[in-house]
């Protein structure tokens, strides 16, 4: 019951995924990056055990459509599934299973895939794809958001949204963005909030995780940059 971007940027190397839902705390369950590898997201009827069998072949070196093939022939219940898988060279594989409710369908364009389920119709996963595509002169991590924003106001999903998440890695073995909003009304509303307060800190923490003596605390860099220190302040 969920809708996803997930991309790459040939330009600045990062890659990620951001994704609204209307059952709780999406971040951790459908959707995760494997480094140097790709994208990958198991949802509609999501299982967390095929999402990291998908990762370990990707890791071992898998294309996306060995991958999809090997999730088929293990796994009982791929027709629940919907699944999309978003390799560094630009390969995909995507497939919503018969038994994913309705509507349920993707768009795959240059290094990126827009897939979602229980939608109110084809227009959402296309609107993101189409916020994705005509935002590429801007940063990464704000295309994931608006073609996330694009896919909500669209329509989204007939019983709106409660959860949604954002996940953004560059070059590190962390990411340098992993935000998400477990419960809420409007999730993808929080999301932009939270997002636009902690864009400024994500080269901040990048060098602490790097260097933790190079920088100050990050209340001091808010301060500095005269900016709230919290988003709510």
């Amino acid at each position: 019951m969920t809708f996803t971007i997930l991309g790459f940027c040939p330009r600045s190397g990062k890659m990620g995924f951001a994704q609204s839902t209307s059952t709780p705390a999406v971040g951790w369950r459908c959707t995760d990056v494997v480094l140097g590898r790709g994208v990958v997201s198991v949802q509609a009827h999501a299982d967390y055990r095929q999402l990291q069998l998908a990762k370990r072949h990707m890791a071992s070196g898998l294309k996306p459509s060995q991958v999809m093939k090997a999730l088929a022939e293990n796994d009982p219940f791929f027709a629940y599934r919907q699944i999309a898988i978003l390799g560094l060279d630009g390969e995909a594989a995507v497939v919503s299973g018969a038994k994913a409710y309705p509507w349920a369908g993707e768009v795959t364009g240059p290094d990126h895939i827009a897939t979602g389920n229980v939608l109110v119709g084809p227009a959402v996963v296309q609107a993101m794809s189409d916020a994705y595509v005509g935002n590429a002169d801007i940063d990464f991590e704000d295309r994931l958001m608006v073609a996330l924003e694009a896919g909500r106001d669209a329509g989204g999903q007939p019983d709106g949204q409660t959860s949604a998440a954002i996940v953004v890695y560059e070059k590190y073995e962390f990411p340098i963005v992993n935000l998400r909003v477990d419960v809420s009304l409007e999730p993808v509303a929080e999301l932009r909030r939270i997002f636009d307060w902690f864009k400024p800190l994500i080269s901040y923490y990048v060098e602490r995780t790097l260097d933790p003596g190079s920088v100050p605390r990050y209340k001091v860099v808010l301060a500095e940059k005269n900016l709230p220190l919290n988003p709510y302040a």
